[in-house]
């Protein structure tokens, strides 16, 4: 494996072409490697095929020649996953109604890859799940075929660290860990990341890396929490929790900025913590600063339709019948991902108190949200027709100061308008 990964012969597979698989795809033929991306969706597979991405953080341009020049291709045949040296699972490991971990579709890539189980293949899971899951649930599916891991196969973990929107990290110079089932197991693993990413740290054991994970995306949701908890006490304090924080963040020790917002959104910070609060609780022990975070952080998008209403009133408008721009409905800046992103949730409880709600998001041209079809409003237009502008993603190329100019009202849930001092904008 390790000569063959060294000597560039080795073949690649990732199963799922998302916000993680397509990325890392491309690090890995752009290294050298002949990599097949498999995905269910057709449109995705005839996208990667023709050399476009659908990826924000993935450049048609960086795409296109590897497309075009053999080392990368998709495909929707599983019968070729025979034919690759590793195999990374990049599938999507979301929440059931119920709040449980919902891991069917790594089941399914499992035994996928169990059916064409060869010997010397590599096989690492990059999906976000809770420790113990590579070794109790993955190993077991493998081990279907008689061969014995560590010796015929490797089986590792490595978690994702995709920060879409980043501008300064990207796949291949964010460090990435690595944890194997065996020693060979990590050493083969090490050695094909190696090949694509600057840094690589391999640490003991694939329950660990697991762990790993949990730790980097409870560690943020925690501490967003208690900075939401303090914008809510400075709110009945008459503090501004803004420029209470810039303060606190010119010590050079012992403290690190967290900033309040409208809620959690992204794959990850809203999920991750859940998954390993829910494995806490299979050990009889619970997880009282997860839970504590999560239904603060949970509760901050109907604290903003608070301050809507609130806003509205000092203007003697109720928020029935009022019409609400929703600036920015991607979770994070600069992206276009709406998973679990709390604008979604804004936007809810605004229609369902009556509001005649739209949005303005120049990443995401169109929305789709309780069987109903949302298209992004011309900007300046739509802010000059609202009542009010709630500004919930802080996109870097919105045009703050002519929105405030244009604006009746704002509310202002990410400080976007700090620079800009106006009786027209009610903050967090």
């Amino acid at each position: 494996m390790k000569r063959r990964i060294e000597a560039g012969e080795a073949r690649i597979g990732t199963l799922g072409l998302g916000y993680v698989g397509l990325p890392l795809s491309l690090e890995f033929a752009a290294s050298g490697l002949q990599v097949t991306g498999f995905d269910l969706d057709a449109e995705k597979v005839d996208a990667v095929n023709r050399g476009e991405s659908y990826v924000g953080d993935v450049a048609s341009a960086r795409l296109a020649p590897l497309v075009r020049g053999g080392r990368l291709r998709a495909s929707r045949d599983f019968e070729e996953l025979a034919g690759c040296d590793a195999v990374i699972i990049c599938v999507p490991t979301p929440l059931s109604k119920t709040k449980d971990p919902d891991l069917s579709m790594v089941v399914d890539a499992a035994r996928a890859i169990a059916q064409r189980l060869r010997p010397g293949q590599l096989i690492v899971l990059e999906s976000t799940t809770y420790p113990g899951t590579t070794e109790e649930l993955i190993l077991p599916i493998l081990n279907e075929r008689g061969l014995t891991v560590g010796q015929s196969f490797f089986l590792a973990f490595s978690p994702e660290r995709v920060d879409p929107g980043n501008a300064r990290f990207n796949t291949r110079n964010t460090p990435k860990i690595i944890g194997g089932i065996t020693p060979a197991c990590t050493q083969a693993a090490r050695a094909l990341y190696a090949r694509a990413i600057d840094t690589v740290i391999p640490v003991s054991s694939t329950r660990t890396a697991e762990m790993v994970k949990l730790l980097e995306n409870t560690f943020r949701s925690v501490n967003i929490g208690l900075v939401n908890e303090v914008a809510l006490m400075c709110g009945r304090l008459g503090v501004d929790v803004w420029e209470v924080i810039d303060a606190a963040a010119s010590k050079p020790f012992g403290f690190m900025p967290f900033y309040p917002g409208p809620g959690l959104g992204g794959h990850c910070i809203p999920i991750d913590p859940l998954y390993l609060s829910w494995k806490l609780k299979t050990l009889n022990y619970r997880a009282r600063f997860i839970e504590l975070a999560g239904e603060i952080n949970s509760e901050m998008p109907e604290h903003v339709c608070s301050r809507v209403a609130d806003a509205l009133n000092q203007r003697e408008r109720s928020v029935k019948g009022s019409r609400i721009l929703i600036l920015g409905v991607a979770y994070k800046r600069d992206s276009d991902d709406v998973r679990e992103s709390p604008a979604l949730d804004v936007l809810r409880i605004l229609e369902s108190r009556g509001a005649r709600v739209s949005y303005n998001d120049p990443r995401v041209p169109e929305l789709r949200l309780n069987e109903v079809t949302f298209r992004s409003q011309e900007l300046i237009p739509a802010v000059r027709a609202a009542d009010l502008v709630v500004i919930v993603t802080d996109h870097s190329s919105y045009p703050y100061a002519e929105i405030v100019e244009a604006a009746a009202l704002i509310v202002d849930t990410r400080n976007a308008t700090k620079p800009i001092v106006s009786d027209k904008i009610l903050k967090l």
